[in-house]
């Protein structure tokens, strides 16, 4: 089927251009580099938790300019009685979850947790990464059910996950 048959949004949405994250590593860093906050390390191409080199370039990570503006890429928003009730049990959840990630994604990390006073009542979590957020909200809507949602917002680069219980 050609382009001119599809529907005019269709046709559109496969046009557009995505936002360009403003916190991801423009071309390749120099290597080895080391964030000077969190001690991640950049080699080959990627960020891990390996050991600090003696000759690596300090830089500051994705992650920790995230986290120093206050600019998540992921939001979750958790709410209903069943988070009322059992809030430390859920945010172990989420910092084990966050642990977990990271281990292997230095860049995957939570920038806060808040509770949210106005309605809907809960707990807000801001993460560094959307994949984590996702990840969170999977692995309380498998542990303890309840509704899980995402929604991608381009126009803020942003994803928002929502768990009720």
């Amino acid at each position: 089927m050609s382009t001119s048959r599809l529907p005019r949004d269709k046709k559109d949405r496969s046009v557009l251009a995505l936002k360009h994250d403003p916190y991801k590593t423009k071309g390749k860093l120099r290597e080895p580099s080391v964030c000077r906050q969190c001690k991640a390390v950049y080699h080959k191409g990627r960020w891990t938790w390996d050991p600090v080199p003696s000759d690596s370039h300090d830089v500051i990570c994705p992650a920790c300019e995230r986290i120093r503006d206050g600019a998540p890429s992921g939001v979750l928003l958790l709410t209903g009685e069943f988070v009322a009730i059992h809030r430390d049990e859920i945010l172990g959840l989420a910092r084990n979850e966050e642990a977990r990630v990271k281990a292997e994604h230095p860049l995957a990390r939570i920038i806060k947790i808040e509770d949210q006073a106005k309605a809907p009542k809960g707990v807000v979590i801001t993460t560094t990464d959307s994949h984590l957020a996702r990840r969170i909200g999977e692995a309380l809507h498998h542990a303890h059910h309840g509704t899980f949602t995402c929604r991608y917002e381009e126009s803020e680069d942003l994803l928002r996950v929502n768990w009720q219980s």
